[in-house]
């Protein structure tokens, strides 16, 4: 068990759970979006504590799925409707800015 999370992991999971259906946001995206961390301390946050959120909608800033989940992933992708680039989300359709929420959460 890696513990509780942390005040920064609860903001990342908070972002993630936001995302909608079919968007998607890269590792560094939500770092920026929430003016702290960067790609790695998210992917950090997500490995040990994403499986609650919708993980799949976390992906690199190329549009490719989360290492080692590509096939989980491609299932929710195709369901939901997020556009693709053959084996990866095409970020210029697919990227959400977090505009639904009036501020990063706090």
């Amino acid at each position: 068990m890696h513990g509780d999370p942390t005040r920064f992991a609860e903001r990342v999971l908070d972002v993630v759970e936001s995302i909608p259906p079919g968007r998607v946001m890269a590792y560094g995206d939500i770092a920026e979006f929430l003016g702290e961390g960067g790609p790695r301390q998210v992917g950090r946050v997500m490995a040990l504590w994403g499986g609650g959120v919708p993980w799949w909608r976390v992906v690199r800033a190329d549009g490719s799925p989360p290492v080692c989940h590509e096939r989980r992933a491609m299932k929710h992708y195709q369901s939901e409707g997020t556009p693709l680039r053959g084996e990866r989300v095409d970020m210029r359709l697919a990227r959400w800015d977090g505009g639904d929420r009036p501020d990063p959460v706090t």
